[in-house]
C-alpha cells in the first residue's frame, strides 16, 4: 500500500544509523540542524507555556545541559526563549562539567553567553537546585537517543533534585533523561526534534510528546526511506484541505454525508456530529434523527437537512423508518451511525441492516461499536473507538490483526491516537496494509471530555464524504483516500484541541468549543505547507 506522506518512527539504532548517512559527518550539516531543532524548540515550548497563560516578562529558565547535541539543542532552545522575552533569565546547570562539552554543544553555548552575557548563567548544584529556587520553564537536554541505562548516580540525583522543584512547564528535548528509570526526568512536553524515536511511544516520563519535523524526511534530501511500520502524523497531511476549490465546483462536488444517531436517552451527541460534519467542508449534510428531536436541532443547526425518523418507545431510532434512508442512498457518498444512538434493541437490529445494505464508506462509533455490525458490514467501514470500546469488538486482538481479520480501518483513540487500515488496494493484502500504524499526538488533556468523539465522528464522516465524492471513488481502489480522510479527521481534531488549549487553557472549556477552533488550526496548520 502506498504510505501517506507521513514521516517514520524509528528504533534508537535506525535513527543513529539514519543520521550518520543523512548528515555523512559533516558539521557544517550538523550544526544546521542542531540551530533548526533548538530554534524550533525553544518556539514550540513558548507556544505551548501558553496552555498556562502568557510567558512572563521576566520568566526564569532552567537549562540541564549533558555533553552532546541534545545539550546544544536546549541551549539554543534557551538561547531563542530568552530573545523573544528580554528581561527573561537562564540558569544553565552542565551536569558533568561545562569542559564536557563536545564542539558542537560548546559552541551553542558559546554563542548564549556571549550574546546574553549574565542573562543566561552557569550555576554550581547548590545554586540552581537550593530551597528557594523557582522556575517557569525547566529545559532537560542532558541525554539523548544514545542514552544507555542504568543513569549514573550522580545524575540521577541531580534529575531527582530537577524534578522536585517547584516549575511550571518541564519540556524535554528529543527523549526525557533517563526515560524509564526511576529518576529519570519527569517532562509536561517532550519535543522528538527531526526523528519520533519509538521508546517515546511508551515511556510515562515523556508527557505529551510532539513531533518537531525538520525535513529529514523530505522527498528531496532523504538518503533513504525506513521502512518503519510506525508513522508520524503531521499537520501537512492537511495541506489539500486548505488550497483553493476550484472555482466549478458545487455542493454535490464535496460529498453528501448521511448521519444517523441521537436518542431521547441521548441527544446531544448526533448534534455535536453534525456541527462538526458542517464545518469538515462536505457540500451537504443529512441528519436522521428521532422524529422528536428534528425540530430543535434544525433551529440550531439549520445548514443541515434534518429528517425526523419513527422512534421506538424509548425514543431511539426505529426498524420501521430504514424506507427513509433508502430512498436518500443513491445520492450519499459516506455514512456515520451511532452517536447518541442507545442500545435500544430494535435500534441494534436496524443499525446491523443498514451496515448489511450500504455499500459507501460506514463509520460506526459509540453505540453502533458492536462485534456484530463490525461482521455485517459490506462496504468500506470506518471505525472510532475509544479504548474501552475496541476491547467490546476486539477482546483478544491487536490493533494491527483486528484490521487485517476485518478489513476495516480504525481510530483508536487515547492520548495518542492510532490509526490503521485493513483495506488495501487490488493486489496487496488486508494483512501487508495492516502493518503500518499512524500516530497522532495532537489534542492532549483537553480531549479528556464527553463529546470530544462525537466531534472526531462528524469531522472524519465529512473527510470521508469528500473521499467517497472524488471522481472514481468507490470499492477497494480508494484504500489510500478513505486512509488519508480518516487521518485527515484525527489530525484536524486534536490540532483544534491544541488552539483551544492554548487560547482558553485546559480545565474552564466545553467541548462544543472544539468547533470554532477548526478554522484556527486549519489555517494555522496550511499557512506554511
Amino acid at each position: 500500500m502506498t504510505a501517506l506522506s507521513a514521516p517514520p518512527i524509528l528504533s534508537c539504532a535506525e535513527a543513529g544509523r539514519f543520521e550518520a548517512r543523512l548528515f555523512q559527518g559533516e558539521e557544517a550539516a550538523e550544526w544546521a540542524a542542531m540551530q533548526r531543532a533548538g530554534r524550533a524548540v525553544g518556539a514550540a515550548v513558548l507556544r505551548d507555556f501558553e496552555v498556562l497563560g502568557p510567558f512572563p516578562a521576566a520568566g526564569r529558565l532552567l537549562v540541564l545541559v549533558g555533553k552532546g547535541h541534545n545539550g546544544g539543542d536546549a541551549l539554543i532552545a534557551a538561547h531563542e526563549i530568552l530573545r523573544q522575552h528580554p528581561e527573561a533569565t537562564a540558569v544553565v546547570a552542565f551536569l558533568f562539567g561545562e569542559r564536557s562539552l563536545r564542539p558542537l554543544a560548546q559552541r551553542a553555548w558559546r554563542e548564549l553567553a556571549q550574546e546574553l552575557g549574565s542573562r543566561a548563567s552557569a550555576r554550581s548544584l547548590n545554586d540552581w537546585a537550593g530551597p528557594a529556587a523557582r522556575y517557569d520553564v525547566s529545559l532537560d537536554g542532558v541525554f539523548g537517543f544514545q542514552f544507555r541505562p542504568p543513569l549514573p548516580a550522580a545524575v540521577a540525583a541531580a534529575l531527582r533534585r530537577a524534578n522536585g522543584l517547584p516549575v511550571r512547564l518541564r519540556a524535554a528535548v528529543d527523549l526525557p533523561s533517563g526515560l524509564n528509570d526511576p529518576a529519570a526526568f519527569r517532562a509536561d512536553f517532550t519535543y522528538a526534534t527531526g526523528i519520533l524515536k519509538a521508546p517515546l511511544l511508551d515511556c510515562p516520563a515523556a508527557g505529551r510528546v510532539l513531533f518537531i519535523d525538520l525535513g529529514f524526511f523530505s522527498p528531496t534530501r532523504r538518503p533513504a526511506d525506513p521502512a518503519g511500520s510506525d508513522r508520524v502524523l503531521t499537520p501537512a497531511i492537511l495541506a489539500p484541505l486548505g488550497a483553493l476549490r476550484p472555482s466549478r465546483s458545487d455542493k454535490r462536488s464535496y460529498g453528501h454525508l448521511l448521519i444517523l444517531g441521537g436518542s431521547r436517552q441521548y441527544p446531544g451527541a448526533v448534534l455535536m456530529n453534525a456541527l462538526a460534519a458542517l464545518h469538515s467542508g462536505a457540500g451537504l449534510v443529512t441528519v436522521f434523527v428521532p422524529a422528536s428531536l428534528a425540530p430543535g436541532f434544525a433551529a440550531r443547526a439549520p445548514e443541515a437537512m434534518w429528517v425526523g425518523w419513527p422512534e421506538t418507545p424509548s425514543g431511539s431510532l426505529a426498524l420501521k423508518g430504514l424506507s427513509l434512508l433508502q430512498e436518500r442512498l443513491k445520492r450519499a457518498t459516506a455514512i456515520a451511525l451511532g452517536s447518541g444512538m442507545s442500545r435500544d434493541p430494535e435500534t441494534l437490529v436496524l443499525a446491523r441492516e443498514i451496515a448489511a445494505q450500504v455499500r459507501i464508506p460506514l463509520l460506526l462509533d459509540a453505540d453502533a461499536l458492536q462485534p456484530e455490525l463490525v461482521a455485517a458490514a459490506q462496504g468500506p467501514l470506518v471505525l472510532t473507538p475509544h479504548a474501552g470500546e475496541f476491547l467490546r469488538i476486539a477482546p483478544r486482538a491487536s490493533l494491527r490483526t483486528f484490521c487485517a481479520r476485518t478489513g476495516a480501518t480504525v481510530a483508536r483513540k487515547g492520548p495518542v491516537t492510532q490509526i490503521c487500515t485493513g483495506l488495501a488496494p487490488a493486489g496487496q493484502s488486508a494483512r501487508s496494509a495492516a502493518e503500518r500504524v499512524y500516530h497522532s499526538f495532537f489534542g492532549g488533556p483537553v480531549l479528556a471530555r464527553g463529546g470530544s468523539g462525537d466531534i472526531l465522528a462528524g469531522l472524519v464522516g465529512g473527510q470521508l464524504a469528500q473521499a467517497g465524492a472524488e471522481p472514481g471513488a468507490g470499492g477497494k481502489a480508494k484504500a489510500t483516500a478513505l486512509l488519508g480522510a480518516v487521518c485527515r479527521g484525527v489530525v484536524w481534531h486534536g490540532l483544534a484541541a491544541d488552539a483551544l488549549a492554548r487560547a482558553r487553557g485546559e480545565t474552564a472549556v466545553s467541548v462544543t468549543a472544539l468547533i470554532d477552533c477548526l478554522p484556527v488550526a486549519l489555517r494555522a496548520a496550511t499557512a506554511t505547507v
